[in-house]
């Protein structure tokens, strides 16, 4: 029997991939406002509770933290298959998390003591959890991710290459969680942390790096990073590079303005009426290195 194990803050999707497991024969391990969605959707689902043989407590706090789950997630197969048959503890073969909304509720200027509650402490362990354990357990932290699970396991089933790449998923997600949370609090009395953690997404392979025989990416979805260009060849690290020092030029002014970069420094910068009478003139101060 293959067991799944769903507990959710975003219900986006989760009842068609639910549905999509019932139908491949999976039994359903749920808790708290996930069970209560699925219950309303007329999906059957064991209580977490029932199975683990302890009442959720401390208003929730307290609920997945136990051995039967954790060992479920992390039990390697064939290795530790009689110590779970000793202690009762069910493979769980799939599992949905996403978790408490921490970054969207510091948007909001709540109090400290407000903020700790959405600190997620069960999901992020599970999360790990199944990750580590990721040739035997597909982790899914992303609603976006459901249509193609339920694919997968409507056919030949759930892939090496898709449990891996969901592990790589799931541990980017509890990295940037925690540093959500790492940020919010070394900021809360000073502007300039002693400990800053970020992290970048959307990695592009660039044509070249500072030199053609160089290897560079670009990372980022939005602003300078996320551009992309219209025509010609792939930009290069040095494209890049021109791309930011023109911007933060033309920020210095309000009228049109057009800048030309090389090399990181401007050989053509002018303002006009229309933009395109300054790109012109911009050009024309040297149209050599404006290639």
């Amino acid at each position: 029997m293959k067991w799944a194990l769903l507990s959710v803050w975003d219900k986006t999707g989760i009842i068609e991939l639910a549905r999509g497991l019932i139908g491949q024969k999976y039994s359903i391990m749920s808790s708290g406002g996930t069970g209560k969605a699925l219950a309303e959707a007329g999906i059957p689902f064991t209580e977490v509770s029932r199975y683990t043989g302890f009442p959720e407590m401390m208003d929730g706090r307290v609920k997945t933290l136990h051995p039967k789950v954790h060992g479920g997630l992390l039990g390697r197969r064939q290795i530790d298959d009689t110590v779970m048959a000793k202690h009762g503890i069910n493979r769980i073969d799939l599992l949905g998390v996403n978790l408490y909304p921490f970054e969207k509720m510091a948007l909001k200027h709540l109090d400290l003591e407000a903020m700790i509650e959405y600190i997620d402490v069960g999901g992020p362990a599970m999360i790990r959890a199944a990750a580590k354990n990721y040739r035997d357990v597909a982790v899914i932290v992303d609603p976006a991710d459901y249509p193609e699970i339920i694919n997968a396991v409507n056919g030949s089933g759930i892939s090496a290459d898709q449990r891996l790449a969901l592990a790589k998923k799931a541990f980017a997600r509890t990295a940037a969680y925690d540093a959500a949370i790492s940020n919010y609090l070394y900021r809360l009395d000073t502007p300039f942390p002693s400990t800053f953690t970020v992290q970048f997404a959307g990695g592009r392979a660039l044509r070249y790096g500072e030199n053609p025989h160089q290897l560079a990416a670009v990372y980022g979805t939005s602003g300078i990073a996320g551009t992309e260009p219209v025509q010609g060849k792939q930009m290069s690290y040095n494209n890049y590079l021109d791309v930011h020092a023109g911007a933060g030029l033309l920020r210095e002014f309000e009228e049109p303005a057009a800048v030309i970069v090389k090399h990181n420094n401007p050989c053509g910068v002018a303002v006009d009426a229309d933009i395109v009478d300054a790109y012109i003139s911009a050009r024309d101060v040297d149209p050599v290195s404006a290639y």
